[in-house]
């Protein structure tokens, strides 16, 4: 799945993991990216979405 969302370029950061014994290792953080149908430039289009955008209105959906 692609870690990256169309419309507002949300992608995937990375750090550290941190035990008690404060050992490090290294993680990732994806959003959540949704695959939906969506009206781009005027025509339908299939992309990944973050839910923040679609939730927030930023997108038409193509129902």
């Amino acid at each position: 799945m692609a870690k990256y969302c169309a419309i507002c370029h949300k992608g995937v950061v990375s750090g550290n993991n941190v035990s008690h014994s404060h050992k490090k290792t290294r993680r990732v953080w994806a959003p959540n990216v949704q695959k939906v149908r969506i009206i781009l430039n005027g025509a339908p289009k299939t992309a990944y979405v973050c839910t923040r955008c679609l939730r927030s209105g930023k997108v038409e959906r193509n129902v």
